[in-house]
């Protein structure tokens, strides 16, 4: 669940709602009267955008699915190059 604080609440407290965003990885809906924007950390941010660029291979995810359902002997101990 996100939390909800307005843009002047944010402009007095910004660094502990930084903090707060970065330790919980909950983003933060920033409200205010025209717009609203959300606040998350930046490693959240780096692990949306890695998801993007690999949901963008194609059968990437259907590969991973099959290969989690094979059984162990499926794969080798050795890499072959």
């Amino acid at each position: 669940m996100e939390r909800i604080v307005d843009a002047k609440q944010l402009k007095t407290d910004v660094y502990n709602i930084i903090n707060e965003t970065a330790d919980n990885h909950i983003p933060i809906l920033i409200t205010s009267e025209k717009n609203n924007a959300v606040l998350i950390s930046e490693e959240d941010w780096n692990a949306l955008q890695e998801t993007i660029y690999l949901n963008s291979i194609p059968d990437l995810a259907e590969s991973i699915r099959k290969s989690m359902k094979s059984p162990d002997s499926d794969f080798s101990e050795t890499i072959e190059w």
